[in-house]
């Protein structure tokens, strides 16, 4: 008997039973409308945007790309974005403390997020929850390596994620209910239901919700959150669909940390503090809202052409009394050489408008397909901050507890921090010229321009760009039916916040970027692999310098030196698929390296290697049951700073580790499933953060979640 796999975007839970194989989703029930089947494995047959515009799968997009598919996010209990980055191929996070998290491929930071390829503005490092929000709402996560200027509005060198949304795409009513338990007293329950609510199945609805609780391994910290996301499909006429719905991520953290550990004692020496150890006191809290309100209307005006056209109204704040602890430790008495409590009220809010024409032309005797659209977006970012009445010492810090800090007071008069406005206008288009049935064309380019004026805690910022062009160039060539080789080329041009010594802003990324591959499918598509090469040659990347400390007062800024002639180059492999019937696995390894015009390495705070590992198997004649488990390993990476006390040079290091993770499942019946996944299995102390305002963070130890999952 083949057994339904469930499928679920986010921890431990499961959607929907689906066919087992592409031939039964291909003769799946007619009233399934645009239905995603999981059908088991970890590739993905549907074409995506994400990179060109163009539709095309994974196999004819001319870059790197990795799909997190719903049977991987549920295999591996991936519960957040941060968490997808974490286990994606050629991508790093880094843990800035309990909310922020940046995010890294290639060497460079990640600043290029869509929804439903949909460019999107996060706050900085995610400081309103971004990095840390729920995947349960999405379907799967798409990761684009390399420069995705075409669509994202910017060339950048590193990648752009796209979080492709579940939507109403069923006519029969079902879905699930789930519960979980992990370490810590964690607990998380889950729903999601759809289907259609006219007897002719033209008006379908579905909607998702998830609440969670719990504590953490750090000491004091401890987190609430609300997921509740809805929407609803509509045929409005046999050619067009309407789409409209509205996400709400609320997360209520208490005592979380703002920062890190401090690295130095007050005589030189370095600290070795517990992975429980907190920075943070226990009246301190970072309330996060993360929303958006989208409508989107897709026309067919036949086979050939169709039309899409998108709002979207984008809302990220937080509501936030923190405390920041920095410094030495004091030898004699165990005092912390800084302390200052923080209040703010902030919020940035987006709204995008885009339409996108896509068809096919002929010429030549075949069909060429082409696109072209438009993006208009403006963000206003705002912060206001609220004095603190008393500033107690950071006492006795090696004996921290909940009632170290007294609770300062804050003023009920606020100051404004930060009053921002992003302005940004894109044209683009692209055609793929199918010159013959092997070789592939891909031509394109932008015109895009920026305006950004306002103030950021005593800086002002007042630039932009008008038409600037980003070119695109992709080719693939079919060796043979399942060996394809391909070669892409871009510009970057990326505007950038970093700031020199004076507290000017540095001036936009400029380069270009190369890359060069082989993609190709084995046992009828269903195990696919990638070889890349890429090299990337930039001005103005941005080089850690010295502290400032603002004119108006307040936490010293890490200010940068815009390096010249840097280059990146490096090469990925990944192998991903069903290679038998009942084994699944994502395998992926990346390299690179990089050096100043002089020879220098720099963006040495990234591990130069990378090997992700994770896989599945359903055991022949007892499908019922599933096992799996996977490694990521990341070479040594290190920042180079100074000892506070003594002067001299010191390098923060995180040498090379591997981290293990397992997962059992079982299937008691068609609808209900258990689940148990272990992270981090072999308990390994680690940094998930090193050198950062000469501090650091303390990976999670190991970790446990059993989960119950029953589907209707």
């Amino acid at each position: 008997m083949k057994w339904k796999v469930a499928m679920m975007l986010g921890g431990a839970v499961a959607a929907y039973a689906m066919p087992a194989s592409a031939q039964e989703a291909a003769t799946a029930a007619a009233d399934q409308i645009e239905e995603i089947v999981v059908i088991g494995t970890y590739t993905l047959p549907d074409k995506i945007d994400t990179a060109t515009g163009l539709g095309l799968t994974v196999r004819e997009t001319p870059q790197s790309v990795s799909i997190i598919t719903a049977q991987r996010i549920l295999d591996q209990n991936l519960v957040s974005i941060s968490d997808v980055i974490d286990n994606a191929v050629g991508v790093t996070s880094e843990e800035v403390d309990d909310v922020r998290n940046q995010f890294y491929a290639r060497g460079f930071e990640i600043r290029n997020y869509q929804v439903d390829g949909v460019p999107l503005a996060w706050t900085l490092a995610g400081g309103a929850g971004e990095t840390i929000a729920d995947v349960s709402i999405y379907e799967r996560v798409e990761v684009v390596r390399g420069a995705t200027g075409l669509l994202s509005g910017a060339g950048e060198p590193s990648a752009s994620v796209n979080l492709v949304r579940k939507h109403a795409d069923r006519k029969d009513w079902g879905g699930y209910a789930s519960a979980s338990y992990g370490r810590w007293n964690t607990w998380r329950t889950s729903a999601d239901i759809g289907g259609a609510v006219t007897e002719s199945g033209n008006v379908r609805v579905r909607g998702v919700v998830r609440y969670e609780e719990g504590e953490s391994y750090i000491d004091l910290y401890e987190n609430q959150k609300l997921v509740a996301y809805g929407t609803v499909d509509v045929d409005v006429t046999e050619n067009t669909l309407l789409r409209a719905g509205f996400s709400h991520q609320r997360g209520k953290p208490d005592a979380p940390a703002w920062g890190a550990l401090p690295t130095f004692y007050s005589d030189g020496t370095t600290t070795n503090w517990d992975r429980s150890k907190t920075a943070s006191a226990d009246w301190s809290y970072w309330n996060t809202t993360n929303q958006n309100l989208f409508a989107s209307l897709k026309h067919d005006f036949s086979d050939r052409w169709s039309l899409v056209a998108n709002y979207n109204r984008l809302r990220n704040a937080q509501q936030t009394e923190l405390l920041y602890l920095s410094g030495t430790v004091s030898k004699a008495n165990g005092d912390i050489q800084y302390s200052y409590p923080y209040k703010d009220d902030g919020e940035s809010i987006q709204n995008s408008y885009d339409a996108q024409v896509k068809g096919l032309i002929p010429a030549f005797g075949r069909d060429h397909e082409l696109v072209f659209g438009a993006l208009h977006s403006v963000q206003q970012r705002d912060t206001t901050t609220f004095g603190a009445l008393t500033f107690p010492p950071g006492t006795n810090y090696e004996n921290w507890n909940g009632a170290a800090y007294p609770y300062p007071g804050f003023s009920t008069t606020g100051t404004l921090g930060v009053d921002e406005r992003v302005e940004q206008t894109g044209y683009y288009g692209a055609v793929r010229l199918n010159l013959t049935d092997e070789f592939k064309l891909i031509g394109g380019g932008r015109l895009s321009s920026w305006e950004q004026k306002g103030v950021s805690f005593g800086v002002t910022s007042d630039y932009g760009d008008d038409d600037v062009f980003i070119p695109y160039v992709g080719a693939l060539y079919d060796i043979t039916p399942q060996h394809r080789v391909y070669a892409s080329f871009t510009k970057i041009f990326q505007p950038q916040s970093s700031l020199d010594r004076n507290l000017n802003q540095l001036d936009p990324l400029d380069g270009k970027a190369y890359e060069i591959g082989l993609k190709s499918a084995y046992f009828d598509d269903a195990l696919q692999t990638t070889l890349a090469l890429f090299r990337t040659k930039q001005d103005n990347v941005a080089t850690a310098d010295i502290m400032v400390t603002p004119p108006g007062g307040g936490l010293p800024q890490q200010t940068y030196i815009a390096g010249k002639g840097t280059v990146s180059k490096g090469f990925e492999v990944e192998v991903t698929g069903k290679p038998v019937e009942g084994w699944n696995i994502s395998l992926g390894y990346s390299q690179f390296e990089a050096e100043d015009a002089n020879g220098n390495d720099v963006i040495t705070d990234q591990p130069r290697k990378l090997l992700k590992l994770f896989t599945t198997y359903n055991f022949p004649g007892f499908e019922a049951l599933t096992i799996g488990g996977g490694a990521n390993y990341r070479s040594k990476a290190y920042s180079v700073g100074s000892n506070p006390v003594t002067g001299g040079a010191y390098r923060f290091q995180q040498d090379s580790y591997v981290l293990v993770s397992l997962m059992a499942r079982y299937a008691v019946s068609e609808q209900l499933q258990l689940q148990a996944n272990v992270e981090n299995a072999l308990d390994k102390t680690y940094y998930s953060q090193t050198g950062f305002y000469s501090q650091y963070r303390y990976g999670s130890p190991r970790n446990y979640t059993l989960s119950a999952t029953y589907q209707f």
